[in-house]
């Protein structure tokens, strides 16, 4: 019965947010706790969600103080360099600006953090997106796949699991999957090449000179029909008439301008798109170019810092955000309004967090978790023993996405190993195999950092999902025939 509710549960989940019945926050949070009730640990559901969220709490943290760094760093002007460098490759066609998250995703997760990596990523590349009005779930598809293949590097946090849980050495594991990856990587390249194909014959290929003037020319022409409009209005006041008009509203004499409440929030969305397409202001006020080296130090050091292991990266990035606010921005009015800024997306991407808790807290507390994981094990004929890397590979693609990975790694992958060792089959290679289903576990709605890139693309997670999940599983068993193909799994 655990089994058939905990399926359920994840299916109810998955079909409402991709049908935009429900908002993730309601769904992540609401039905696990009407699943705790059917389940009847219904009096048990504070315990798991404050487990839940006890668990996930560095996590949460983790992200704020991240997200306010990395935008106190665009805000500087840090990744200014690199937006120009892909913008020179890019040149406004579609083509080359798919290609080019590709690329950069894949280069940024070298960090092994994947909130970081969409976090630059989403930042360099959305202002292109949204200028020449191209899809955005391309974008945060493409950075998520490729951001999956190069989640398996050892100290991106799976391979490290898995090493853990079968005692085997990191090195052993990786370093034998590198064709395999590359092989993932190329596909992921080769997919971008096509989707932004499909994008360029869709928009055409402009100058972002061309994108640029078309919209200085469409905003001198408002402001020109807004000026003209007011100078109606004021002289209908001035001659004791009254006047209206859709570009603006009369001040003086009898004039009566018409607004609306939905005008006025249609003004502040305008604002704040304005405010995020910035990356591409080189004169924006928040520019420190005297701090650059220094803005540059300081990251690589907390990046270093990072792979190290010196300190909890929470406790990294809480450092980092208050040195660099403190720095750049001396003044305390200065500082508000940076934080300010970013305050939207740390709301957004800390309360996805917590209430991926409640999910998580449910699914463990309950013992749904276990339960799957199971009746999944114990359905594998037994003839399949001496093949047991390659079910343990296609077995790795629906329970990393469904589940974390230190439930995947420490709570099945053991027991994978155990069935495939019964039958001659290497820890190593089952080690391997259990990595292929990385691309499509980046997307998962229990991993944090998928918060951060749908969040700061302004994309819905359904939509996100719905795109991804079909690239993502192709990559994946494209890396685990590569393997067989290679003889590595």
């Amino acid at each position: 019965m655990l089994t058939i509710l905990g399926f359920a549960m994840i299916a109810t989940f998955l079909v409402l947010i991709m049908m935009k019945k429900m908002s993730p926050i309601a769904a992540l949070v609401l039905i696990p706790a009407l699943f705790c009730v059917f389940v009847g640990k219904g009096a048990n559901l504070g315990d798991y969600v404050i487990e839940g969220v006890g668990n996930l709490a560095p996590t949460a943290a983790m992200l704020m103080f991240a997200i306010v760094y990395f935008g106190l760093m665009i805000d500087v002007g840090l990744f200014d360099p690199i937006v120009r460098g892909i913008l020179k490759f890019c040149k406004a066609d579609p083509l080359r600006i798919v290609i080019g998250t590709a690329l950069l995703a894949a280069i940024v997760s070298l960090d092994g953090d994947g909130s970081t990596t969409f976090m630059i990523t989403v930042s360099a590349m959305y202002p292109l997106y949204k200028r020449l009005k191209m899809s955005l779930v391309v974008m945060t598809g493409v950075a998520a796949t490729a951001n999956g293949v190069m989640n398996t590097l050892p100290w991106g946090g799976p391979t490290a699991r898995a090493a853990t849980a079968l005692k085997l050495d990191a090195a052993e594991i990786f370093v034998p999957m590198i064709p395999a990856l590359l092989v993932g990587l190329l596909f992921v390249f080769v997919l971008s090449y096509f989707l932004g194909l499909r994008e360029r014959k869709r928009l055409g290929v402009l100058s972002l000179d061309d994108v640029l003037e078309q919209e200085k020319i469409v905003k001198d022409g408002e402001g020109t029909k807004q000026e003209a409009a007011e100078t109606v209005l004021v002289g209908a006041g001035a001659s004791g008439g009254s006047g209206n008009g859709k570009g603006g509203t009369a001040k003086t004499g009898g004039g009566a301008g018409s607004g609306t409440d939905a005008d006025a929030a249609d003004d502040s969305d305008d604002e704040h798109e304005d405010a995020r397409l910035q990356g591409l202001d080189p004169n924006r006020p928040t520019l420190r170019p005297k701090l650059y080296w220094f803005n540059a130090l300081l990251t690589v050091a907390l990046l270093t810092a990072m792979i190290m292991e010196l300190l909890p990266i929470p406790v990294l990035f809480l450092l980092g955000a208050a040195l660099a606010l403190t720095v750049n921005f001396p003044h305390i009015p200065d500082q508000k309004a940076r934080l300010a800024a970013h305050a939207d997306n740390v709301l957004n991407v800390s309360g996805m967090v917590f209430a991926a808790a409640v999910f998580t807290g449910v699914l463990q507390g309950t013992g749904m978790v276990d339960s799957m994981a199971k009746w999944i094990v114990d359905g594998i004929p037994s003839g399949m023993g001496p093949h047991m890397a390659l079910v343990t590979g296609f077995l790795s693609l629906p329970l990393t996405y469904f589940m974390s990975n230190d439930g995947f790694y420490f709570g099945v992958l053991p027991v994978l190993a155990e069935a495939g060792a019964a039958h001659g089959v290497s820890p190593l290679e089952i080690a391997r195999a259990s990595l292929v289903g990385q691309p499509l576990h980046m997307s998962s709605p229990l991993v944090p950092a998928v918060y951060v890139l749908v969040g700061m693309a302004r994309v819905e997670f359904g939509d996100h999902t719905k795109f991804v999940v079909k690239w993502a599983a192709i990559t994946s068993l494209i890396i685990l025939g590569a393997g067989i193909l290679f003889g590595i799994i």
